[in-house]
């Protein structure tokens, strides 16, 4: 992890989130509801509104190689839960401890923000990812037959959540 640094973007900062995240619509398009072209679509504006949610990047020499967010829910009973979005790591920083410094950066937020309980989804076909939460205490909850449609093909989706408390 040398030469790493993991902040919280600011809405000011909204190039290196669009650079990032376009990038990893456009590397793993498989792994995400979203697809680049509904991104890549938003206005400036709209990029700096979606950093009012929490979103840490990771930093090797001053480049962004990773990304992920956290969605609070706003409904005032489950405001105790948010879901992990937009994970994403360039493939040379993936098994170096990036992610879980991104992650490890995300759940203090969550502690700080009061939520109890993160949840996330990930395509059943990325077994690396899913080996990933689980070592880092998410467990699995269920399974979203064809949660996703992929230039045709239906992709299952695993319900993982971890309780932080």
């Amino acid at each position: 992890m040398r030469d790493m640094e993991i902040r919280r973007l600011t809405p000011d900062e909204f190039p290196i989130f669009k650079a990032i995240r376009l990038e990893a619509l456009g590397s793993e398009p498989a792994a995400y509801a979203s697809s680049a072209g509904d991104w890549a679509r938003l206005s400036d504006e709209e990029w700096r509104g979606r950093l009012q949610i929490p979103v840490f990047v990771a930093f090797r020499a001053g480049n962004p190689v990773g990304i992920m967010g956290l969605l609070p829910q706003q409904a005032s009973k489950m405001k105790h839960r948010a879901t992990l979005i937009m994970v994403y790591l360039r493939p040379e920083e993936r098994g170096g401890g990036a992610a879980q410094a991104l992650l490890d950066a995300l759940i203090a937020e969550a502690r700080k923000a009061g939520i109890s309980q993160i949840e996330l989804n990930v395509s059943c076909r990325n077994p690396r990812a899913i080996r990933f939460y689980e070592r880092s205490g998410f467990d699995r909850i269920g399974v979203i037959p064809a949660g996703m449609i992929h230039e045709g093909q239906e992709i299952d989706e695993m319900i993982m959540a971890r309780r932080l408390t």
